[in-house]
Order: structure tokens, then sequence, then C-alpha cells
């Protein structure tokens, strides 16, 4: 699912960011910037969280400018992964299919999938606060996954993981990426988990910079990227 960004201007308070680019569906785009830069307001932004202050943002073609946040077709997973630490595993799992937690036969065999698709098979019952870091992120993975929406937004999610563990974590979401076909868009401060990524783009100085592949800008890149890393 493609994405565009037509003069796309979000803010808070007096703070402005920028994007006038597009990104061709079913890549993968890292951003990555400084502390402050803007790389979690943009994504908050195009999920419909954040003001707009003008331009136009489009999904496959299709205006959703002003459509509401429940009304695009996205996902974003948070930085702290919003686990509801009263409902077990497959519970939070399941809020994703249905907020209700009304769920068929069919539906539950959907969770229980989803749940062995991020290798946590055996851990449906389990609450929070008895899963690992590493456990925790997988569960909210899985939620986010089985929403099958065509772009996937991540902000952050794994970034209180070991170096390790956010590989591993990142080589499962583009496993997952590949059998859904979706567009990936997520935030790093890390120049080597940017590298997996098809595109980069330097967030800074209130603009979120044209995507550029990936290998290309790390072997040349611009002065500003440079002084970053």
């Amino acid at each position: 699912m493609a994405v565009t960004c037509e003069n796309l201007i979000f803010g808070r308070g007096t703070f402005r960011l920028a994007a006038d680019w597009s990104l061709p569906s079913g890549a993968s785009l890292a951003l990555i910037g400084p502390s402050g830069a803007g790389k979690s307001l943009f994504l908050g932004g195009l999920a419909g969280f954040d003001v707009r202050h003008g331009g136009q943002l489009r999904i496959d073609g299709a205006d959703v400018t002003d459509a509401a946040p429940q009304d695009r077709p996205l996902t974003l997973m948070f930085q702290d992964h919003n686990l509801f630490p009263h409902l077990s595993a497959f519970q939070n799992v399941a809020l994703g299919v249905d907020p209700g937690l009304r769920l068929n036969d069919a539906a539950k065999a959907e969770v229980t999938a989803a749940l062995a698709q991020v290798e946590l098979p055996d851990m449906s019952a389990r609450y929070p606060s008895e899963l690992s870091g590493g456990q925790q992120s997988r569960v909210a993975l899985a939620r986010a996954l089985i929403r099958r929406r065509p772009l996937l937004l991540l902000d952050e999610p794994f970034s209180a993981l070991g170096p390790g563990l956010r590989r591993e974590m990142l080589a499962l979401v583009e496993t997952i990426r590949g059998q859904q076909n979706c567009t990936l868009i997520f935030v790093t401060h890390s120049p080597e988990d940017a590298k997996t990524a098809d595109f980069v783009s330097f967030v800074h100085d209130g603009s979120v910079a044209k995507p550029v592949a990936a290998q290309a800008l790390f072997d040349d890149p611009p002065a500003t990227l440079q002084e970053y890393l």
C-alpha cells in the first residue's frame, strides 16, 4: 500500500514537521534522527492522532487526510506496547479482532495462530506481568498484525530490548511483513536497525527527508546525517 505525503505538515504546540514524498507499496521505511526531531509525531500524524496543519495524505491512492484514526487502513504499535495488565496474552491479542472480546471459534483459532506466529504458542494464559520484555513485545506485535492492515507503523516498540533480541524482533517483523505484503514505517535510533529497511528518511530540522535506499544513504551519507551518526 503506497503512502503519499503531499506538502504534509504536522505539529505539536509551536513545532512543525513537514514531509513531501511517496513510499512505494510493500516497502519498508526507517525513520532515524535525533531525539525530539519529530519521528513519533510523524507516525502519530499518519495515524490521525496529531494535528495536521496543511497538505494531504493518501494511502493507496485514497485521500485519508481528514479520516478518523479508526478509519485509516493502518496499525500503530507504540513504544510501551499498551498491553492491558488484567488481560491474558490471548485476550490482549484478541483485542485486535474484537475490542469487546466477542470471539467465535474461527476468531479464537486466529488468535491462537497469531501467538504461534510470534513464537508464543504456550503463553496464551499468561498475564503481561508474567512475561519478559521480549515476550510482551511479541504479544503486542501479534495484536498489531492480527488486524491485517496494509500499513504497519512501529514507534520504537523494541527499544527497551537488548541489541540481539531487538534484531530478532525486527527480523520477525520482516518475515511477517512479507507474508502479509504490508508496507512498514518504523522509528529507530540505531543505524544498524535502519539498514534493515528498504528506505531510510532522516528526520531533522522540521523535515522528514525524502526516502533514500538504505544502502545508498549509509554508503554516502549527507553532512547532516554524518554529524548525527
